[in-house]
């Protein structure tokens, strides 16, 4: 996801703290029938905007160390899919099982036939709201790897010449890394889902047509306007604040 469309938002939210500024020095002649735009209302958008964005940001960097865990477990995956399969091929095993096993291993190494989108890549851009139209044609999303993995260990443990020495390569080491692997994974999609719900919370502070940051910081100039003039010290004062819809 861009850092500037995340910086944005927490520039809203700093030049709403600066219009409360300017708005608290107008002193007693700032007096809106509006409740929203009353100072004590300004001061709690402004609170409420600036929890529900940190709280994201905080979200944002949980689902980053998140991703790199998951991509740094995933990694070795084809390596040891590879000593699985020379392996089995040493073995005594039948041809048919090795046949049977290299289809499991070839999924497991699949390469895209053109650049795609890394699997990190998408979910930033699903995690952001945004629609992810390319399809993967390798099986190598992480699902399907998982899905992969596991079709392989029940074939090994069906096969009794397959019984490396080699502890990595036992198929209850393989079930342990399969619970692991599968665990990182889930734990990476449920923080989008709870990333999704967090940033739905921020945008209706932010910008709800009604009651958002900016709806009110805008409702706040026009009173400022229509009580000092627009040509005033006063109202060019905040007239000049930028409020950006960032909502996508």
């Amino acid at each position: 996801m861009s850092p500037s469309y995340e910086t944005g938002h927490a520039k809203n939210v700093a030049n709403f703290e600066t219009l409360i500024s300017f708005v608290t020095g107008y002193g007693a002649a700032y007096n809106p029938s509006n409740v929203a735009i009353q100072l004590t209302g300004l001061q709690t958008k402004a609170a409420n905007a600036k929890t529900a964005t940190e709280n994201l940001n905080n979200l944002l960097a949980i689902y980053s160390t998140l991703v790199a865990a998951r991509r740094d477990a995933f990694e070795p995956l084809s390596k040891l899919s590879t000593r699985v399969f020379n392996s089995l091929k040493a073995s005594s095993a039948s041809q048919s099982n090795i046949d049977s096993a290299e289809t499991n291993h070839r999924k497991l190494q699949g390469r895209r036939a053109s650049p795609k989108l890394t699997e990190e890549e998408k979910q930033s851009l699903i995690a952001v709201g945004k629609e992810v139209k390319q399809i993967s044609v390798s099986q190598q999303s992480f699902d399907s790897q998982l899905d992969s993995l596991d079709k392989q260990i029940k074939l090994l443990s069906v096969i009794p010449a397959y019984a490396p020495n080699e502890v990595e390569l036992q198929t209850a080491t393989l079930t342990n890394l399969h619970t692991d692997l599968t665990q990182k994974n889930r734990a990476t999609i449920n923080q989008i889902t709870t990333l999704s719900s967090a940033r739905i919370a921020r945008d209706e502070e932010m910008y709800n047509v009604e009651i958002g940051l900016i709806v009110v910081a805008l409702d706040t100039k026009n009173y400022a306007k229509s009580l000092f003039g627009v040509s005033t010290p006063q109202y060019k004062q905040i007239s000049s604040l930028p409020f950006k819809n960032q909502k996508i």
